[in-house]
């Protein structure tokens, strides 16, 4: 197939385990983009981390962030973010959880999360995705809210958007066939955004999950295996 653009995830797929940025991968993006393919991130961090990481690697095709509640590229809507989904519902949402479990959740409450337009984040301290999931279900709207774990944290984020539903929403706007397009991601927030592109590609750190979603599963890790998969598919 061709490919005229690339999404990628950030933390764990252009990021090693300790979420450095993996040089392999900035050199393969850096190619790409001279070959006029725009690589688009698609994150769940928030804008200003992930607008940051696009302009220091070069990246143009723009910004999926916050798992799909925000989305940007410089150039459109005045050069002001979109926020495509209110945070009603999870602001509600973290409301009774604070009640049930107090000072644990006020302990691994995101430092970053003052910044967030659509999602609140908790550091994954003590804490895990089945214990939210368990602590949210008595909550009236607990139907709305979809629960991430992204590897490094666990995002309590708005059903009504994600990251595909937001990639598929950014390409319409800028006239791009998504079938064009070849995703690469690494851990169960990403299943989303592989499943609408027209090539889904995993790294081998990936969670068995999202491989089993994936065309191809790279034989390198991290950075590595976006290098791998730029340069056997685009390059």
């Amino acid at each position: 197939m061709k490919i005229d653009v690339i999404a990628v995830d950030i933390d764990g797929t252009i990021t090693d385990h300790k979420r450095r940025i993996c040089i392999s991968a900035i050199k393969a993006i850096r190619k790409a983009e001279e070959k006029n393919i725009p690589v688009i991130l698609v994150t769940g961090n928030v804008i200003t981390y992930a607008y940051a990481t696009a302009v220091l690697i070069g990246c143009s095709g723009g910004i999926v962030c916050e798992n799909g509640g925000v989305i940007f590229k410089e150039g459109q809507n005045n050069d002001q973010i979109q926020i495509l989904t209110d945070k009603n519902h999870v602001n509600k949402a973290n409301k009774y959880l604070t009640n049930k479990l107090g000072e644990k959740l006020k302990k691994i409450f995101s430092n970053d999360n003052h910044y967030r337009k659509s999602e609140i984040v908790y550091y994954k301290e003590d804490i895990s995705k089945e214990i939210i999931e368990e602590n949210l279900k008595d909550f009236d709207d607990f139907d709305k809210i979809e629960v991430y774990d992204s590897g490094f944290a666990l995002h309590l984020t708005d059903k009504r958007v994600n990251k595909g539903s937001s990639l598929k929403y950014l390409c319409n706007k800028n006239n791009i066939n998504i079938k064009n397009l070849m995703a690469i991601g690494d851990s169960e927030n990403d299943i989303e955004f592989l499943k609408v592109a027209g090539f889904k590609v995993a790294v081998a750190n990936a969670d068995n999950q999202l491989k089993k979603n994936s065309d191809y599963i790279c034989q390198k890790s991290y950075g590595n295996g976006v290098k791998e998969a730029i340069d056997k598919f685009v390059l």
